[in-house]
C-alpha cells in the first residue's frame, strides 16, 4: 500500500544534507512551506542553496539565514518587505547571491523538472546578468543561454493531498510549487489537509503523487 503521509516534520527533513540545493515554494508569503522551513532551521545544516522567491521574511526561511545555514541564494526579490539582512550578510562574506529575473528562474525550475538541460532567453541580454553567458542570435535577436535549476530537495505547500501524493493547490498559493515539485530529487509537500484516496476531483490535481515523496498534514491555511 502506498503511504506517504509523514506526521512529524521533522522526521520530513531528517535527511537533507549539509551543502544540499534546497526548492522552497512560495511567492511572498504565500504557498510557503513555513513548518518544513521550521523544522529544517532547528536541525541547522550547513551550507545550503537556497532557491526561492518566498519573502525571506517568512517563519523558518528567516531563521535559516539569521542562523548561518544559507551561504547562497538565488532569487529574484532577496530584498522583499524592504528587510536588509540579505544585504548586510553579502557584505559581511556570509552570504553568496545569484539574482536571477522572475521569469527566467521559474523556467530554469521548469526546465529541470521537464529534463531540458539548457534553453535561450533574451531576458537580463545586455546587463551585468548576462556576463559569461553563451550569447547567441535567433532571428537577429540576441539571446543568452540559461541552464536548469534543479534541487536536491524541493519544499513545497499544497492546500490538500492525499497518501498518494497527489496534490491541490489554494489559488495563488501554486505560484512555484508545481514546477519545484518536478525538479526537487526529493519532494516534501506541507499540507493543509489530507484528502481520502479517491475524493481529490482529477481535474484539480495539479502536482501528481508521482512527484512527491511525501505528505506532511499541517494544521494551518495559505
Amino acid at each position: 500500500m502506498i503511504d506517504k503521509i509523514v506526521t512529524d516534520p521533522v522526521l520530513a527533513v531528517a535527511d537533507i544534507a549539509d551543502g544540499a540545493t534546497v526548492l522552497v515554494g512560495g511567492f511572498a508569503w504565500a504557498g510557503v512551506p513555513s513548518a518544513l522551513l521550521e523544522a529544517l532551521a532547528e536541525r541547522q545544516p550547513r551550507n545550503l542553496t537556497i532557491a526561492t522567491n518566498a519573502n525571506i521574511g517568512a517563519p523558518g526561511l528567516m531563521r535559516l539565514f539569521e542562523t548561518g545555514c544559507v551561504r547562497k541564494l538565488m532569487s529574484s526579490f532577496p530584498r522583499m518587505f524592504n528587510t536588509t539582512l540579505m544585504e548586510d550578510l553579502c557584505k559581511a562574506g556570509k552570504l553568496v547571491l545569484e539574482l536571477i529575473p522572475q521569469g527566467t528562474l521559474a523556467e530554469r525550475i521548469r526546465a529541470a523538472g521537464a529534463g531540458i538541460p539548457a534553453f535561450y532567453t533574451p531576458a537580463a541580454v545586455g546587463t551585468p546578468l548576462a556576463a559569461d553567458k553563451e550569447h547567441r542570435d535567433f532571428a537577429g535577436v540576441t539571446y543568452i543561454m540559461e541552464t536548469a535549476l534543479a534541487g536536491d530537495v524541493a519544499l513545497i505547500m499544497a492546500a490538500k493531498g492525499d497518501r498518494w501524493g497527489n496534490l491541490v493547490y489554494n489559488k495563488t498559493a501554486r505560484n512555484f510549487n508545481p514546477i519545484m515539485a518536478m525538479a526537487g530529487k526529493l519532494c516534501l509537500a506541507q499540507v493543509a489537509e489530507v484528502a481520502e484516496l479517491g475524493t481529490l476531483n482529477p481535474e484539480q490535481i495539479i502536482t501528481p503523487g508521482i512527484f512527491v515523496d511525501q505528505v506532511i498534514p499541517v494544521t494551518r491555511s495559505t
